[in-house]
């Protein structure tokens, strides 16, 4: 009878081992996981001798996030910094149900750089709360995590066209005080639209979200600056953002004050201060490195992107695209094609050095976070950018 006790405690003793091995290789239980954030952020080289790093400002309001969560692990890598806001006009609930989510990726928790915005800002798409939103999180990132190189925003309805190994090798080469922001001082029909007329956002002062309102009168057109405009969607250097939030000469305070009372403000704030500015106005590239399609007249919004865009997509050279409709199956073929990313997992770059299964996420492991492998969408990337810094450096594309 002892034997047989024996026996049956080896065998239990054997299949308990089994089955904890197993939930460590699903789980991502592994010497990198139980490392402290402080020597995991260590080992994340900074400067010029290693790639640069980005800080991704993601947005979306109500029903955004398992959008956002998405996106995240499509554009997550351990080096970078991350900070998700949803709305105001979306319940607690939702931002915990995001926060949860973070909280269940292994390296998310392990690096501890994903941050969910507990207290959302109000967003009036139309008016100024939408530019001081970007700007509260510029400032949230500049003070979490000073050592990044490029703030990306992004939406909810945006996707990566590349792997962050594609992204890490291009900027590589850029010099890391350049900004890639769509801008011309040719305002057009805006000038009467968008910048003469009055308005008032009363997302900045009302709990409850309501549309702008308009004043009866319209002023004249600056003559103490140039307006200019563009796309609402930028990368933009930590040394210009830094800018605009100690605003050390006063001009990213005063156009703050200007544009707070116009139209769709996130149009024309950023690429007024900076081709205002002596200090900066020379690291401007004409580009927001998005992919889009547009009505004819434009409206709004660019069109939804579609399977039948796919090709021409990603041939484009560009970054990013917009905008996509939730789970739309040409998202599918990013995550398959370009990003190699399974359902509910980081898209996986050299720092995965799991083993990638049906029941195993490679990127529940990681080894060296500085060692980057580029894909194909590096080269497209990179001849968008070699042509943009051609134009650039005989200052054919700044602020003219």
């Amino acid at each position: 009878m002892g034997a047989e006790k024996k026996w049956l405690f080896a065998l239990f003793s054997a299949v308990f081992l089994s089955f904890m091995l197993f939930l460590s290789s699903i789980s991502g239980f592994s010497a990198s996981y139980y490392a402290s954030h402080g020597a995991l952020a260590a080992a994340v080289g900074r400067g010029a001798a290693y790639p640069p790093t980005f800080a991704y400002y993601i947005s979306g309001g109500r029903g955004h996030g398992d959008r956002i969560f998405r996106l995240l692990l499509a554009v997550y890598h351990p080096r970078n910094r991350y900070l998700l806001h949803i709305g105001a006009d979306a319940s607690d609930g939702e931002r915990r149900k995001l926060a949860g989510l973070v909280k269940s990726v292994p390296a998310i928790r392990a690096f501890g750089n994903v941050d969910v915005v507990g207290k959302p800002d109000p967003l009036t798409y139309m008016g100024s709360s939408n530019i001081a939103a970007v700007l509260h999180a510029a400032a949230v990132l500049l003070k979490v995590d000073s050592g990044w190189d490029w703030f990306i925003t992004l939406s909810a309805l945006d996707y990566p066209l590349l792997t962050q190994d594609d992204l890490f090798h291009v900027f590589s080469s850029v010099q890391r005080d350049v900004n890639f922001i769509d801008h011309s001082s040719d305002l057009g029909w805006k000038e009467d639209q968008r910048i003469r007329p009055i308005v008032v956002d009363p997302g900045l002062y009302l709990a409850r979200r309501t549309q702008i309102f308009y004043a009866t009168e319209k002023r004249p057109t600056p003559d103490a600056f140039r307006v200019f405009t563009g796309s609402p969607w930028v990368i933009l250097s930590r040394a210009f953002l830094q800018y605009c939030i100690l605003g050390w000469d006063n001009l990213p305070r005063t156009l703050l004050m200007y544009f707070n009372n116009a139209i769709l403000p996130q149009e024309v704030y950023f690429h007024t201060v900076i081709c205002n500015s002596l200090e900066f106005k020379n690291t401007t590239v004409n580009s927001d490195l998005r992919y889009m399609i547009w009505d004819n007249p434009p409206k709004m919004d660019p069109l939804f992107l579609n399977s039948s865009d796919y090709n021409q997509m990603v041939q484009s050279g560009a970054a990013f695209a917009r905008q996509f409709h939730k789970d739309d199956p040409v998202l599918d073929m990013v995550d398959e094609k370009i990003l190699k990313r399974g359902h509910n997992r980081a898209a996986p770059g050299a720092w995965c050095t799991g083993r990638k299964s049906w029941w195993a996420d490679p990127c529940s492991q990681w080894g060296d976070v500085n060692v980057v492998r580029p894909g194909p969408q590096a080269k497209k990337l990179g001849e968008t950018i070699t042509s943009l810094l051609d134009d650039w450096s005989t200052h054919s594309n700044q602020c003219t």
